[in-house]
């Protein structure tokens, strides 16, 4: 992600100006990239992005046009261009892993820079994170409900522009896609890449068979052949079927079929059944036609015998939740050298933040079934005690579980000290963090509320840092 400086808000940069001026620029300072809602009404979320932001602070610099365009805003002085002219990321970061699953509240991602630094990349950070966290939970909810038939994403002419479609492949191949029709995210994340073809290659022959008999001749080992360019039962499937037997004459099989329009339930069944009479049961069935969750779904519990499921414009869309409710504050900065912890005070205490360095623990049971997780400062575990939910309530939890810290050291210093792993290790992460999820959370239309905690410790300092900003208001 080279010059991508710019890829920021004004208010960034003229926030940095100021704090150049009143000579806090670079005070030490920590923040917490966290969400406050759940989308599509899920139970979890998948957390991925993290590799761009990998890669955005490891070429996080000022280049001339950039210096001279800012120059040009009449905006900045002169001393704050010298500043962006020798700018890099020095700070550290401690993230959860692409693939986790992740809930509201979390500090998922903490930053801790020189003011100036992490004020800088806010903008950029959640711009990386949201957008594929938001796919990647989609597209796992999506697998889910296919109940391990295939999923393959084509959502690439329907996505938000060029970068909006590649980020949706690799985040829907974190979520647990098989492949994308993107050849250029195929090339770019080594995505497998799957196609069948379009109503517009039968239309381009005389007839259905020829269409059929072409592709098949040049792909003799990969031919999944459209069957609803005219009429699905009495035209499409039967030239199908004829184009498998000659498949079958030459030592060949057909892959499979796709249907894209009608009652897809009804159809795929009368397929099915015709290709089986022929004993073609090893023909796949592919579905497409503005699949989500929800219709696939219903599409399973209505028997449909669909085999693969290409999803499109409401995967690459985040349909129907246009974004993450991602944000970033400030938890604490540097002050006289010491730390200062800083909290956001909300008359709903839902909307306010939790101050100081802190981490994230998971508890989980003997079965490696996720129990709940545990926001402590940075200098405490939790092993007994009674804890607070987030709108102060005390609980009492069983203490005879396994934990993790989740917070990794990615960045110290503003070295990587992380070992990126492949996009087939973080789909394999991501598989294996919904197997610890709780059944109850995986459920698509009412799903539990896993429980996020924080420690005794963190929750009396919110309270007197809250009770003190009030009595310093009145």
């Amino acid at each position: 992600m080279k010059g991508m400086e710019l890829l920021t808000d004004l208010y960034e940069l003229t926030m940095m100006h100021v704090y150049m001026k009143t000579g806090i620029i670079h005070n030490y300072a920590i923040f917490d990239m966290f969400f406050r809602k759940n989308p599509f009404n899920s139970g979890y979320v998948v957390f991925a992005g993290l590799e761009q932001l990998i890669d955005y602070l490891e070429n996080l610099s000022f280049s001339k046009d950039s210096i001279d365009y800012l120059y040009s805003l009449r905006t900045f002085s002169d001393d704050f261009l010298d500043y962006c002219k020798s700018f890099r990321f020095t700070g550290s970061i401690y993230s959860f892993q692409e693939g986790d699953v992740v809930f509201p509240e979390e500090p998922i991602i903490r930053v801790e820079a020189p003011l100036g630094q992490a004020q800088l990349i806010e903008t950029a950070l959640l711009n990386c994170i949201n957008f594929q966290s938001l796919i990647a939970t989609k597209a796992a909810r999506v697998c889910l409900a296919a109940k391990g038939r295939q999923v393959i994403e084509f959502g690439l002419r329907r996505a938000q522009g060029p970068d909006g479609g590649l980020s949706a492949s690799r985040a829907s191949f974190i979520g647990g896609c098989i492949g994308t029709s993107n050849v250029l995210a195929g090339k770019m994340y080594g995505i497998p890449v799957k196609g069948t073809h379009a109503h517009s290659f039968v239309m381009a022959y005389n007839t259905e068979i020829e269409a059929f008999n072409s592709f098949t001749k040049v792909f003799p080992e990969s031919s999944i052949l459209l069957v609803d360019t005219y009429d699905t039962l009495h035209s499409g499937i039967v030239n199908a079927i004829a184009a498998a037997k000659e498949l079958e004459a030459s030592g060949k099989r057909l892959i499979g079929i796709r249907l894209d329009s009608g009652d897809l339930a009804d159809l795929s069944k009368k397929v099915r059944k015709l290709l089986d009479d022929e004993n073609l049961e090893y023909v796949k069935i592919v579905a497409s036609n503005d699949l989500d969750e929800f219709r696939i779904d219903e599409l399973l519990q209505q028997g449909a015998p669909i085999d693969v499921f290409g999803v499109g414009t409401r995967l690459a869309t985040g349909y129907s939740e246009s974004a993450l409710s991602g944000v970033y504050k400030m938890a604490a900065i540097e002050k006289d050298g010491a730390l200062i912890p800083k909290m956001k005070v909300s008359d709903e205490m839902s909307k306010g933040t939790i101050p100081s360095r802190k981490n994230v623990y998971r508890y989980y049971d003997s079965g490696n079934t996720m129990c709940f997780d545990i926001i402590c400062q940075d200098d405490e575990v939790v092993l007994d005690g009674d804890v607070y939910d987030i709108k102060g309530n005390r609980f009492a939890v069983d203490r005879d579980l396994v934990y993790r810290c989740m917070h990794t050291p990615i960045v110290q210093n503003g070295t990587v000290v992380y070992s990126k792993p492949s996009l087939q290790e973080i789909q394999h992460h991501c598989i294996a963090s919904l197997q610890s999820l709780p059944e109850s959370l995986k459920d698509l239309y009412a799903p539990g509320e896993y429980q996020v905690y924080i420690s005794p410790k963190l929750f009396h300092l919110v309270e007197s840092m809250r009770t003190a900003i009030h009595k310093k208001i009145d």
